[in-house]
């Protein structure tokens, strides 16, 4: 592959700051910042425009009925038109809410999902910031979320989204643990929080043709699963969008914003599915390696973008298939199952270390993982706990 196609983003980044050669070195560091930010907010603001009109079509599909077709060719000018309507629509603010905490709630989230994305490498040499504790700076920007969601329950002075509110606090901190503690394994065998040592430990290929992922050992795949099910719940995703439930209660946190203020909401959650999908791929799926040596002649940001496309579709895919949990499963899930399973690829992955990497590690650490499985599926006796509720009413 010619290396002038895979940096053609880095070396026009470069011509650009090559305009100010003599300038003072303030200048051109914010002037690297501002085109980082752009760069960042254009690709992920178009992207989030495309995925919303493809993923009414998929469900469309998926569920034997026609998607948006009507705007532009295809319906591909349906999120233009979404745009213009929620700009012009009607911005309602109760009367009696706190109208400055109320705005600044869906401006926070938005703004927390950007900054999310900004430690993620999109390429070789194509992260937007590079600090030592990436992974650290990503949980830490990412725990407002809940600080957001708050405010915009609070603010909004109705019983309802404070319910919303609280029921999405509680679930997201149940999740945020398993979230968290998935990604220690891989800090463990690498060795380092900031993803491009992360991506580059991925790097190998076995006999020239089988990438040496993470996601292929028994722990990086319970690992894996695990983190993409907690990015599920922290992203109010179906079927875990509870705190959203319009028929549970209401729209949860959102119920009292309208207009462009919703439409940040929207947004926000995208930005953040958007980010919880990179870091996955960077985390278990090589990040932008290549599934095979011969083919690192496709640029980097291609494989990228083609890992982040799939886990965006099993988003979709599973919001098409799978109901709404009730929120007693998934508290039930989260510490009676996910936590331990959770703690144990932590300590999969330190077998596998430790036995040397190879063979003799990989069944170690699937012996592992299968022991503390079939022990959970045992105690807590799955069959009992989610068996289907009778309602008995009185005659």
């Amino acid at each position: 592959m010619s290396k002038s196609i895979d940096q053609v983003f880095v070396n026009a980044k470069q011509w650009l700051l090559s305009w100010l050669a003599g300038s003072p070195t303030w200048l051109i560091q914010v002037a690297s910042i501002l085109i980082n930010i752009f760069m960042l907010l254009a690709v992920f603001l178009t992207l989030f425009a495309l995925i919303s009109v493809l993923e009414r079509k998929i469900l469309a599909r998926m569920q034997n009925r026609y998607g948006p077709n009507r705007v532009g060719p295809f319906g591909l000018f349906q999120p233009i038109a979404d745009g213009i309507k929620m700009l012009i629509k009607e911005d309602i603010v109760p009367e009696r809410a706190d109208k400055i905490v109320h705005f600044l709630a869906p401006v926070l989230l938005a703004a927390v999902a950007i900054l999310t994305l900004g430690v993620i490498p999109y390429g070789r040499n194509m992260a937007s910031f590079t600090i030592d504790g990436g992974i650290l700076f990503f949980f830490a920007v990412g725990s407002a979320t809940e600080l957001a969601v708050f405010m915009a329950g609070w603010a909004s002075n109705n019983k309802f989204s404070m319910l919303g509110a609280m029921r999405a606090i509680a679930q997201m901190f149940s999740y945020e643990l398993p979230l968290i503690i998935t990604v220690l394994p891989v800090v463990m065998v690498v060795g380092s929080l900031m993803p491009d040592r992360i991506v580059a430990a991925q790097a190998e290929y076995t006999f020239g043709v089988v990438p040496r992922w993470f996601v292929f050992t028994p722990w990086g795949a319970a690992a894996f699963i695990l983190f993409f099910v907690s990015g599920l719940v922290e992203s109010n995703r179906t079927p875990f969008d509870v705190p959203e439930g319009e028929s549970e209660i209401v729209a949860g946190h959102m119920t009292e914003y309208s207009g462009f203020k919703y439409a940040t909401f929207f947004m926000a959650e995208y930005l953040g599915m958007f980010a919880v999908s990179g870091l996955a791929a960077t985390l278990f799926l090589g990040g932008w390696h290549a599934p095979a040596r011969v083919l690192e002649i496709v640029p980097s940001y291609i494989w990228f973008f083609l890992k982040l496309s799939v886990l965006l579709f099993v988003y979709i895919w599973l919001r098409g298939t799978l109901p709404r949990t009730r929120i007693d499963q998934m508290m039930n899930i989260a510490w009676k199952f996910m936590l331990p399973m959770a703690f144990t690829c932590v300590i999969a992955a330190a077998v596998w270390h430790y036995a040397g990497r190879g063979l003799r590690g990989w069944l170690w650490s699937l012996f592992v993982i299968a022991i503390v499985y079939s022990a959970l599926s045992i105690v807590l006796d799955i069959r009992r706990k989610f068996a289907p509720r009778v309602y008995r009413f009185a005659e």
